[in-house]
């Protein structure tokens, strides 16, 4: 009895070593240069019964060296990482013509190209020389700059791409502004109306908001740690007055859309027979501040209305961007995944942006496009023109529209994926400074 267990022992280790060897043997794909995202394992068959490949789609088989170095990727119109290599596809394809072949395999809808590669996971991407030598291969997600980084420590420096120029841009207004400075938010460039006027008195001279909000977002931008609300002075809304915004009292409603409406009384009893007529809460300074600072952007921290703001799901929680780019930067100063939703800027038509490691996975609608709200210095330096200067749109129709209906606004459009590009090269001083107001005061 006791020999049956030897030998059961025995032909156990037997199969073990029979199986490392027969994984040994087994063809090995080259490791992959970079761990930039996770390969995505195809849910159907590299070849399915029945099914005739797709004669539009790339061929079955590997093309034939045509004098150029060549990088195919073999993926599918569906994986996510997949997706997100598209873009990156269509620009080395563009941007090195006549230097790189660039070509895109289905391996869903051809089978056997799959298997003429000898591809186990998508995307797979594969380098080739000039004679159809192959070079190289990586599984996932490969940025732009590694691909290129990869060719040139193969030997291929296809130098820098040319500039591209923005598909619409404008550098100059179309209409100057002729509004009284004194007559435009410091902070929105909205009109001033006299009844909710907010005023902050500096060296330079008083800087006027539209409202107690704009102010309150301005205060906490300023990066002075001397700085003091004793400077600033808020409207009395009946008697059009100014007071102290640390003595006025607030009466803070909402309208139809859920957004605050924040009125300020130098008195109670005006304050309280406002609160009867429109009604809403009346709030001392502290609370008022309080309830103003609540909620505040993931990236730049400036505190928010909800309403105003693009939504951010990241790791399992929510916050806000204030403007749609600092909804993106969320991804660089979290280091994390993001799921935002922000608004098409001329009507309202939701935008939903998907990130992963850093670049767009996910956007719907796929047509959406972003305004980069900018200018050009004396130097020709381009520089932002403020959160309240940037915008989604669902397509580059509407993003036109909107800049019509803007005559003073400069900017240039851009991609989501290069706005996203943008945020994640900031480095964490970059990041901490960000939508921060100079050293002192606004001048």
């Amino acid at each position: 009895m006791k020999t049956l267990p030897k030998v059961v022992i025995v032909l156990l280790l037997a199969v073990a070593v029979a199986g490392v060897l027969a994984l040994k043997s087994r063809p090995s794909a080259p490791e992959s240069a970079t761990g930039a995202a996770e390969a995505v394992a195809s849910p159907e068959p590299l070849r399915v019964a029945g099914e005739t490949p797709d004669p539009e789609s790339a061929p079955a088989a590997p093309a034939p060296p045509e004098g150029l170095p060549r990088l195919v990727e073999l993926g599918a119109d569906k994986c996510v990482p997949c997706k997100m290599m598209a873009p990156i596809l269509d620009e080395l394809k563009t941007e090195y013509a006549g230097k790189m072949e660039v070509q895109f395999i289905d391996v869903w809808k051809n089978p056997q190209a799959g298997e003429e590669y000898g591809i186990q996971l998508i995307p797979t991407q594969i380098l080739f020389d000039a004679s159809g030598k192959e070079l190289f291969r990586h599984t996932g997600f490969f940025p732009k700059e590694d691909i290129l980084a990869a060719w040139k420590e193969l030997g291929f420096d296809f130098g820098t791409a040319p500039d591209a120029e923005p598909a619409f841009s404008r550098w100059a207004p179309a209409q100057p502004d002729t509004r009284p400075q004194d007559a435009v938010c410091y902070l929105c460039d909205g009109d001033i109306d006299d009844r909710t006027c907010t005023v902050m008195s500096t060296p330079a001279g008083d800087v006027g908001f539209c409202s107690p909000h704009c102010y309150v977002i301005m205060f906490a931008s300023l990066t002075d740690e001397t700085k003091s609300h004793q400077n600033a002075a808020v409207t009395d809304w009946v008697g059009g007055t100014r007071v102290p915004v640390t003595e006025a009292l607030y009466l803070y409603g909402m309208d139809e859309g859920g957004r605050p409406e924040v009125k300020a009384f130098a008195e109670r009893n005006a304050a309280e027979a406002e609160r009867a007529r429109s009604g809403g809460n009346v709030f001392s300074w502290e609370q008022f501040e309080a309830k103003e600072t609540v909620a505040r952007c993931g990236f730049c921290d400036r505190p928010v209305y909800p309403e105003d703001a693009s939504i951010v799901r990241v790791d399992g929680m929510q916050t806000w961007g204030c403007c749609v780019m600092c909804a993106l930067g969320v991804a660089a100063r979290t280091g994390k995944d993001i799921h935002m939703t922000a608004r098409d800027a001329l009507t309202g038509e939701p935008i939903t942006v998907t990130t992963l490691e850093g670049h767009v996975a996910e956007l719907e609608p796929p047509t959406a496009v972003a305004w980069a709200g900018a200018r050009k210095d004396p130097e020709g330096k381009i520089v932002s023109t403020g959160c309240f200067k940037q915008g989604f749109f669902s397509n580059e129709a509407n993003l036109r529209k909107w800049v019509e209906a803007y005559p003073a606004a400069t900017g240039h459009q851009t991609t989501i994926e290069q706005a996203l590009a943008a945020k994640m090269k900031l480095t964490p001083e970059q990041i901490s400074k960000a939508c921060k107001i100079g050293e002192c005061v606004p001048r």
